[in-house]
């Protein structure tokens, strides 16, 4: 019986000795820049590597292909963040507790008209903004206010949204 304790002892006592702490990438501050269309100059349309180097503190990443959940993408589910790197388009949500160039998440609807103008295209529960960059699509939520954020490269004609957003 001594025998197996001690056996069990040391088994448990080597797998310890392998463990190590790591410590978690850190961004900083992150930053959108609603006139770029970045995140601390990271754009959608680059390539994963680029983004996963600038914002180094993703939870989880995908990559690009046929396979792929809405072919591939960066994520920091902990930020409120989404890369979707082969669609070029970012989701920010209410969960986001960077900052702005200009506010966005939280404002009410007709509030961006100062900022940006008249929308593009708009629905009930959308409203799409022609940008420098490409376009950026604000979603209200029940309370009229701006709850999630899609920033892209790519024109209203062609940007393809994954059916998860």
């Amino acid at each position: 019986m001594k025998k197996i304790m001690s056996t069990l002892c040391l088994l448990v006592l080597s797998f310890s000795a392998f463990a190590q702490l790591k410590v978690k990438a850190d961004c900083g501050t992150l930053t959108v820049d609603v006139y770029k269309g970045w995140i601390n100059e990271a754009k959608p349309n680059i390539d994963p590597e680029q983004i996963k180097a600038k914002l180094p503190c993703f939870t989880s990443f995908e990559k690009e292909g046929a396979t792929a959940n809405c072919g591939g993408g960066v994520y920091y589910d902990d930020k409120g963040l989404r890369f979707y790197t082969q669609r070029d388009y970012m989701v920010i949500t209410d969960k986001f507790k960077g900052k702005f160039t200009s506010p966005v998440l939280g404002v009410k609807r007709g509030g961006l008209f100062n900022t940006f103008g008249n929308p593009k295209m708009k629905d009930a529960n959308w409203e799409a903004y022609q940008m420098a960059y490409g376009i950026m699509i604000v979603y209200y939520g029940a309370k009229g206010t701006i709850n999630k954020i899609i920033i892209s490269t790519k024109t209203t004609d062609d940007i393809d949204l994954c059916s998860t957003n």
